[in-house]
This record gives structure tokens, sequence and C-alpha cells, in this order.
């Protein structure tokens, strides 16, 4: 199913910034390419993507109650629309 490819939005604060311009942040599947992500966008919030960029995600080395841990991991993809779409998330 093409709607698998997006994970879930990605709510942080430079996420919040960049909505404000029109760009959407979202965790996506690590075998999803940006044809996909353009696709399951459009299945999700009809809106039309005008560019889509993806970057990788760095797992990080935590330490938690003396354990020691990886954390995260991911990619995540930028998805900018034109000047009058929107992408309600809450």
């Amino acid at each position: 199913m093409i709607t698998n490819f997006i994970k879930n939005p990605r709510i942080t604060e430079k996420a919040s910034f960049a909505a404000e311009q029109n760009v959407y942040t979202f965790n996506v599947s690590n075998s999803a390419n940006k044809t996909e992500i353009k696709k399951a966008i459009f299945a999700l919030y009809k809106v039309h993507p005008v560019k889509v960029n993806v970057l990788p995600i760095p797992k990080k080395n935590i330490i938690s109650k003396g354990k020691k841990g990886v954390r995260g991991g991911g990619r995540k993809a930028l998805v900018y629309l034109k000047a009058g779409d929107k992408i309600e998330i809450i």
C-alpha cells in the first residue's frame, strides 16, 4: 500500500517553523523513494507536492540508567507545497 511509506509527521520546533514556509516534515520508511512519497502525500492529504527532499536521521549512542544503547536512525522527508496549499497535521 502506498500510504505505508509515510510513518508519521515529525513534530519538532524546527519543523513547525518550516511549516510556516509551506515545508512539512515526515518520518518515512527506509525503502521509500521521492516518487512514492509524493504519491503517498497526495493519497493522504490531497495536495500535490512541488518538491521532496529525503534526508537520513543518524543513529545516536545513549546511556540510560548506566546502560549503553542506540537510539533512532531512519529517514525524514521534507515536502514542499505551493503557496496556496496546506496540510492540517493536528
